[in-house]
Parts: C-alpha cells; sequence; structure tokens
C-alpha cells in the first residue's frame, strides 16, 4: 500500500517562498505521475503542478506559471515543490499524489486518476 507525507508548509509574507516535500514509500515510485494539490475552504481542489517519469514532462496551472516548480529524486523517493513570490491567494492545503498512469505536458490529469493521496500541509500566505 503506498504512503505519502508531505512536509514544509508554514506561514509566509507575499512574497516569500516555501519548498514543500512529499516522502513517499510502498510502490514504484519511479514509474509514476507525481503531482501536487491544493485546496483552500469552500474551493475546489486544484491540480497544480505534475511530473511524469525522469522529469519527461512536466504540468502546471496557469495560476502558477512561473512561480512554482515541480521536481522529483527517484533515487529517494521524494517529490518537491519550490513556491516563490508566494501570494494570498496561494493560502491552501497542499496535497502530494501519484498516479500509475501517464501524465503529460498540457493539462492535468485529475483527482480521479491518482491513486495515492498525502494527508496535507498547511501553507498560509499573508498580505
Amino acid at each position: 500500500q503506498g504512503k505519502l507525507v508531505e512536509s514544509g508548509g508554514g506561514s509566509v509574507q507575499t512574497g516569500g517562498s516555501l519548498r514543500l516535500s512529499c516522502a513517499a514509500s510502498g510502490f514504484k515510485f519511479s514509474t509514476y505521475c507525481l503531482g501536487w494539490f491544493r485546496q483552500s475552504p469552500g474551493k475546489e481542489r486544484e491540480e497544480v503542478a505534475h511530473i511524469f517519469r525522469s522529469e519527461v514532462a512536466t504540468y502546471y496551472a496557469d495560476s502558477v506559471e512561473g512561480r512554482f516548480t515541480i521536481s522529483r529524486d527517484d533515487t529517494n523517493n521524494a517529490l518537491y515543490l519550490q513556491m516563490n513570490d508566494l501570494q494570498p491567494d496561494d493560502t491552501a492545503m497542499y496535497y502530494c499524489a501519484a498516479a500509475s498512469e501517464y501524465c503529460g505536458r498540457d493539462s492535468p490529469l485529475g483527482n480521479s486518476a491518482y491513486r495515492y493521496w498525502g494527508q496535507g500541509t498547511q501553507v498560509i500566505v499573508s498580505s
């Protein structure tokens, strides 16, 4: 059974940076599409970025393009999200997730495609 554990959330001021990490176990990490999602109260869960095997393909939502960078370390079964120039609208619970199918550059994979989910890490951006 796959397990994902996020860390690195916290409170920052507008314009600040955070780096989220996700530690994975229990599945063949290197073969999975890995994604970061976020959800704030009253809003749908949003797929902000994903990355396919060996960084063959990455996707970013328009809302984070140019500010967030997703990366993976297949040796250590870790996923990262570097978040720069954070804005109050980035305030949310952030989740990492893993899907056993291909994910491309052009569109989100969608919540239902992801098999494993972490418990989330809170990001708060104050103005």
